[in-house]
């Protein structure tokens, strides 16, 4: 089976470990993807807001693998990706990542679209898109 190589992306910053709240809005060919920051390991405020939006997307999912599964081995990146709870770029094949079948398609997935993936507490979102970006604020821009 081909692993991809995880790129770890979220460097300075993380989730809120416990309540992070992911929020996805889609506009266009954007993905926005909200939630709390995490204030304990890092520079920033207890409300503190993260967004990352990703441009040209293809597909995305909010899913339900949580921290329980991965520790478990039931997450299907267990054991390959090197840690729970990061912000990552899956490069290079992939065998398994077709494997939910919750996507939200958008446009067919291309050659050229990167694959994102970010584990929060409860949730895994994952998006297909060309690039990404990253802000931080102090409040939801993104209702609930």
């Amino acid at each position: 089976m081909a692993n991809p190589t995880f790129k770890l992306l979220s460097e300075g910053w993380n989730a809120e470990p416990n309540a992070p709240e992911p929020k996805v809005e889609v506009e266009g060919s954007w993905v926005r993807l909200e939630f709390y920051l995490n204030h304990h390991a890092y520079a920033a405020s207890e409300e503190e807001v993260g967004r990352l939006s990703f441009q040209n997307s293809s597909a995305w999912r909010l899913g339900s693998t949580n921290d329980e599964g991965w520790y478990l081995g039931q997450c299907r990146y267990s054991g390959i990706a090197p840690n729970w709870g990061e912000f990552y770029e899956l490069i290079g094949p992939d065998d398994r990542r077709s494997a939910p079948t919750d996507w939200n398609i958008r446009a067919p997935i291309g050659e050229g679209d990167r694959h994102f993936l970010f584990y929060f507490r409860d949730e895994t979102f994952e998006c297909f898109a060309e690039n990404w970006t990253f802000e931080r604020g102090l409040e939801r821009v993104i209702a609930a």
